[in-house]
């Protein structure tokens, strides 16, 4: 059993290195291929996480009016939190609000001395609201925008942000749809390699085939040096893709998240590192493995 199972591993690997110019182009495009995946998974998983972070920071903020009483910003308060929609409601009286302002921009010379300058405090009282989950941010606008209290409000702040967390959604969709396309034609061209190279084995070993098959060889010892040579050509563009990226994260993502922390990629790859060398090894071997079935099921028969 052993003898016939290293028999195979050395003729695979025969088959490997005899056509090395179908070989390497086939290793090259798995490369790419698999790269694209990797970079796919580690991108929505940043993407992802980026637009989580931003929801977290997402809020409606309530502005009143100057001359509003502080018991009708209460009231109003106590009608938000009665929302299903509505998580969180925070009051920011006056005096807080230019306490944070002070704090915010205490470096900045020039804002400090035209608020010096203004005197009075210009900032109005307003209440930041937090809703379970970031498609309900528009319930809870248009319920402030048609209460029976709107005239104490002089500004709802959310339709802003709502356009920008709106392209960033937007943005993240196109990227991963013209990703997949990518990995799509890459697959595609990975496929059509593997399926010629293999075919060119089978073409090359006639002359063996017939000797094993005079011998009594089982169809499985003839079909395994394929099988060898598709595996063979997997496990490298794996290795390989997986050499190139770690370095290249390991540069990009500090960088990266320099911008901010969800997109430092080199972090989701250390904690994702296994489950990306299965991702690897299932899409170079798996495609490497169906090509070479579909190329014998064809031009071996046995």
């Amino acid at each position: 059993m052993s003898i016939s199972f290293n028999r195979i591993l050395k003729s695979g690997w025969r088959n490997f290195s005899r056509n090395n110019g179908f070989t390497w182009a086939t290793v090259f495009i798995l490369i790419i291929t698999i790269s694209l995946v990797t970079g796919l998974f580690l991108f929505r998983k940043s993407s992802n996480s980026l637009v989580e972070s931003l929801k977290e920071r997402v809020d409606i903020s309530v502005y009143f009016k100057k001359d509003t009483e502080e018991e009708d910003i209460y009231f109003v308060k106590d009608n938000l939190e009665d929302l299903a929609e509505v998580k969180k409601v925070e009051y920011i009286s006056r005096n807080d609000a230019l306490d944070n302002f002070t704090e915010r921009y205490k470096d900045d010379l020039l804002i400090m001395e035209s608020l010096a300058e203004v005197g009075d405090n210009p900032l109005t009282a307003h209440l930041n609201v937090k809703a379970w989950q970031a498609s309900q941010y528009e319930a809870v606008a248009n319920f402030l925008e048609n209460s029976p209290f709107k005239k104490s409000i002089s500004k709802v702040a959310y339709h802003q942000r709502k356009d920008a967390i709106d392209r960033l959604f937007s943005l993240t969709s196109n990227i991963n749809t013209g990703a997949i396309l990518l990995i799509l034609i890459f697959a595609l061209l990975a496929v059509l390699l593997v399926f010629n190279t293999v075919r060119l084995a089978i073409s090359n070993s006639k002359e063996e085939i017939s000797i094993m098959r005079l011998v009594g060889a089982s169809n499985w010892f003839i079909k395994g040096p394929f099988l060898v040579q598709a595996v063979v050509a997997g496990l490298i563009a794996s290795l390989v893709s997986l050499l190139i990226f770690i370095p290249l994260c390991a540069i990009i993502g500090p960088r990266l998240g320099v911008l901010s922390p969800s997109l430092n990629i080199f972090i989701y790859l250390k904690s994702s590192f296994f489950i990306i060398i299965l991702i690897q090894l299932l899409t170079g071997i798996g495609l490497s493995i169906f090509s070479s079935l579909i190329a014998m099921r064809k031009y071996l028969k046995v």
